[in-house]
């Protein structure tokens, strides 16, 4: 026999109380804790199920032949295709693409024969047809449900028996035997469990289309990322025409991958070269601030353009503003440029970005990072076939970064005849074709090199 009670869950997190609370002890936002129903099941023990327990080496496993979307960027970043059954979640800002990317994917899989379900939450049919002709995805293979009852959905799904389903958004399905409005932390967490149960059951891939709440985080329980077996998410500024598609988990396939998309009037297109996309272009200037990095993205390496700008303070207290870049890291560095190397910025103003809407996040970005503010703020600029790749310590000592062949022969590949590295790496680096290794101890030892000959 089931019974109701009451709790508060986060809207923002997920995170639950028996009492309302005006700010969650979770993530810590205020007046996010929503009053829901709960439900407790009670009744006797279930008994043990028809499944037994068997030793690992005596399963077999049938070759499954992964699903290509046609989309080689996506593909790739699943880890070779979709595997029968698997469960992708899908999370971006509003107008990021998300929906444009799993219509071109749907629509590439309806071309090769393959009979897919795209069953809308938010969209009627008719703006799916419009979608659709600006993107030219119309294939009878394309099947569009206007449906937001889980369970309608589901029985769909095992009439048509397709061979990917979409659902946009998971936000907006409900259950009726499940409590709270479409969206709210439970019907969220019980329909994408329908979902994925079913979907595994007929080993037909899944994808969830998600929110995001303010934080950057996709919206409903935390649960929901544990519960699918890949989670990716969209980054990158809906104003800007470049998309970075990051893979957080995977469990068919490597994590911290990315696929660069350019989002244009037809829809999304794969970016061939990312490193090229995020350097300046040929013939330009060199001019002072700028300095090109080398960032691992998973099995990649791409180059990224980092800008600085420092500028004499009109106020008190000098600005401190990055785009793209982690903001700590920076105010680090700025420190270990006042002590270990002896450039005073206490009365400047200073602004890093990584050019094309790239976001940067690993210790190897240091160097680079380091020698843009110093060269702004000396007006010099750096070497235009140079590429800096290191880690800076607090105590402005150059610290080794790992993958670093692969960062060279991303450099190589793309006309840069030198990298500065730090000397421990340079010990186990080996050294290909032109590309010339000049390697360091220190950070003052580097700014000594290229900006004070």
């Amino acid at each position: 026999m089931a019974g109701a009670r009451t709790i508060f869950a986060c809207t923002e997190c997920g995170a639950q109380s028996p009492r309302w609370l005006g700010r969650c002890p979770e993530c810590g936002n205020w007046n996010t804790m929503m009053e829901e129903a709960a439900v407790t099941h009670g009744g006797a023990p279930r008994a043990a199920s028809a499944n037994v327990p068997q030793a690992i080496t005596g399963i077999t496993v049938a070759p499954g032949a992964r699903i290509l979307t046609g989309i080689g960027e996506l593909d790739r970043l699943l880890g070779g295709g979709l595997a029968p059954g698997m469960a992708v979640l899908v999370g971006g800002d509003p107008g990021i693409g998300k929906s444009t990317l799993m219509l071109q994917a749907a629509d590439r899989l309806a071309r090769s024969g393959r009979r897919c379900l795209y069953v809308t939450g938010e969209e009627s049919p008719r703006q799916m047809k419009l979608r659709a002709e600006r993107l030219n995805a119309q294939n009878e293979n394309l099947l569009v449900l206007a449906e937001t009852d889980v369970e309608g959905v589901c029985a769909h799904i095992e009439q048509a028996k397709p061979g990917l389903v979409i659902v946009d958004s998971i936000q907006t399905m409900r259950r009726d035997d499940v409590p709270g409005t479409p969206g709210t932390v439970t019907q969220v967490r019980e329909c994408a469990a329908r979902l994925v149960r079913l979907c595994k059951e007929l080993e037909l891939p899944l994808f969830l289309v998600g929110h995001i709440t303010k934080s950057g985080a996709i919206a409903g329980p935390k649960i929901l990322e544990h519960m699918v077996d890949c989670v990716l998410y969209f980054e990158g500024n809906h104003l800007q025409a470049y998309r970075i598609l990051r893979a957080t988990k995977n469990r068919f396939g490597p994590t911290n991958e990315i696929a660069v998309f350019e989002m244009t009037a037809s829809g999304l297109e794969e970016v061939a070269n990312p490193s090229a996309a995020f350097l300046p272009a040929e013939g330009k200037d060199a001019s002072s601030g700028t300095a090109i990095i080398a960032a691992a993205e998973g099995t990649r390496a791409l180059l990224v353009e980092i800008q600085a700008l420092t500028a004499r303070s009109a106020y008190g207290s000098p600005a401190r503003r990055v785009t793209g870049v982690d903001f700590n890291r920076v105010a680090m560095l700025l420190a270990v440029l006042d002590r270990r190397v002896g450039i005073r910025l206490e009365d400047a103003d200073v602004f890093v970005n990584a050019v094309g809407g790239m976001r940067v996040e690993e210790p190897a970005a240091d160097l680079g990072i380091a020698v843009a503010v110093a060269s702004s703020l000396y007006d010099k600029p750096l070497p235009l076939d140079a590429v800096f790749i290191a880690e800076v310590g607090l105590g402005g000592e150059l610290r080794a970064v790992p993958s670093l062949e692969t960062r060279l022969r991303e450099a190589e590949k793309l006309g840069f005849k030198s990298a500065f590295i730090a000397y421990a790496n340079s010990l186990k680096a080996v050294q290909k074709g032109e590309m010339r290794l000049a390697p360091f101890k220190t950070l003052a030892e580097v700014i000594q090199s290229v900006l004070r000959k």
